[in-house]
């Protein structure tokens, strides 16, 4: 290995230091503890090595943001795979109707487990462009993987994409309002279910 190839390989090692301890911080404590002081802190490097990596807060909400996109998009395509494998053949209703459902959960799921990160994803300002030319890979990846399953339902005349940001608005809602303790936990799966069985078309 050179040594540019090295120098390479510990800024990389150092970046992914300083998302994942941005990250554990801000879950454990909010995103208004995140400070470089307190980043420098946990990691024991200086605050002008931080910066050497991203230029400030907002940068390393990008990079939450970047990450738990490309996370979301795993698990929703997991979802959707198990449900669909555990369906058979015979019962293309069932498996359309199941896939979703279990697209519906895992994007719920991963919301609730992971606050910091969805507010980084969506609540946050992270420098992100969202639903233009310039937007980063990983964030359309994460739409794409509601799309992959969402298309299936959107009804004859409704344009996929369409029907998948009303979808993803509505799990959005979902997902911010009982965080934020305005809905009942307990009608979650009822909210599902109502969910699908209204807006998709099987």
């Amino acid at each position: 290995m050179s040594v540019q190839e090295r120098k390479q390989r510990e800024r990389a090692e150092r970046e992914r230091l300083i998302v994942a301890t941005a990250r554990e911080l801000a879950e454990e404590q909010g995103w208004d503890a995140v400070t470089t002081r307190r980043l420098a802190e946990r990691i024991e490097y200086s605050q002008p090595v931080l910066y050497s990596h991203f230029r400030g807060k907002r940068e390393i909400i990008g990079a939450v943001a970047l990450q738990g996109a490309a996370e979301l998009a795993a698990e929703l395509r997991g979802a959707s795979a198990e449900a669909e494998a555990g369906v058979g053949a015979s019962a293309p209703v069932e498996g359309v109707r199941g896939r979703v459902t279990a697209l519906a959960r895992a994007y719920l799921d991963f919301a609730e487990r992971n606050p910091a990160v969805y507010d980084a994803m969506f609540q946050l300002d992270g420098g992100l462009a969202f639903a233009a030319e310039d937007t980063p890979e990983a964030l359309k990846d994460g739409f794409a993987a509601l799309l992959e399953t969402l298309r299936d339902v959107a009804g004859e005349g409704v344009e996929p994409g369409l029907f998948t940001e009303v979808f993803w608005a509505s799990l959005h809602g979902l997902a911010t309002l009982t965080r934020a303790g305005r809905l009942p936990v307990g009608d979650a799966e009822r909210r599902v279910g109502l969910l699908v069985s209204r807006l998709a078309v099987v």
